[in-house]
């Protein structure tokens, strides 16, 4: 079976084992850590170890019936999905503008859209903390939306971008030549032909800011406190294992929200 060719190159399958073997690594060093963090959150201990000596769903009851995690877990819902609804229109509407432009004003915007992914999270946590001080949003619902937004639009840009360069602008101009206004022609060519991109956009900012951790400490707070702040300052002042339950759900919201991408980019593909 190692014999075999694996491509059109000649390697056989045998020739590329070493490579096989190190992704196998690299995948098991990622997925490990977290995988290991659901047999703990059965753990009937009331203190994380593995493997569990005994098992129970009671830090899942406590989660659940917890109002504090409950009201921490609306607020990171709600922060999530208007995230959602302001980050997919502005990536959207700059991503069509980029598209259209070939000026190095457009290029210098494209790299300005990219720099959240650059610059170190705890200082954008830094700066939005003073700025929100001197605003008076700190610890506010708008506070956390307007910091999580900053954050997911990187990859709302990166996403759209995608598809738009997939998409053949022509047929745009040809709508407007037979007298459909621009708006008219980007909602009725454009946009049904990179629903599925802007699907994916919305999914992948909804779970930055669901996720998301250090901007959340710095600006929310109190009653506005996201699951991922509270979890934070739990396992600052005792391990609790209730946090495993809640990681587990969160991963596995992230996972699927990774599969659905997955199968919509296979079906635009």
């Amino acid at each position: 079976m190692l014999k075999a060719q694996a491509s059109d190159t000649g390697i056989t399958h045998g020739g590329r084992l070493w490579l096989y073997v190190a992704t196998g690594l690299v995948l098991a060093y990622l997925v490990l850590p977290a995988l290991l963090i659901v047999p703990m959150s059965f753990s009937g201990s009331r203190y994380l170890e593995f493997p569990p000596r005994s098992w129970s769903l009671q830090w899942y009851q406590a989660y659940f019936g917890s109002p504090e995690w409950q009201d921490a877990t609306i607020v990171s819902l709600e922060a999530a999905a208007l995230t959602t609804l302001v980050s997919v229109p502005l990536g959207l509407s700059a991503c069509y503008a980029l598209r259209l432009t070939t000026s190095w004003v457009g290029r210098a915007v494209g790299v300005a859209l990219s720099l959240p992914m650059i610059v170190p999270v705890i200082f954008i946590g830094i700066g939005l903390f003073f700025v929100y001080a001197r605003l008076g949003i700190n610890n506010t619902l708008l506070g956390i939306v307007l910091g999580h937004t900053l954050l997911a639009l990187p990859f709302v840009v990166i996403t759209v971008e995608a598809g738009l360069k997939s998409f053949d602008m022509n047929q745009e101009m040809a709508a407007r030549s037979l007298g459909a206004s621009r708006a008219r022609a980007f909602f009725d060519v454009v946009l049904p032909q990179i629903k599925l991109v802007i699907i994916s956009a919305a999914l992948f900012a909804f779970i930055t800011s669901l996720d998301e951790v250090v901007v959340a400490l710095f600006v929310s707070g109190g009653e506005n406190a996201t699951l991922p702040r509270l979890m934070f300052s739990a396992l600052r002042d005792e391990i609790d294992p209730t946090i495993a339950a809640i990681s587990s759900l969160l991963t596995v919201i992230s996972v699927g929200v990774l599969i659905v991408v997955q199968v919509m980019q296979a079906r635009r593909g």
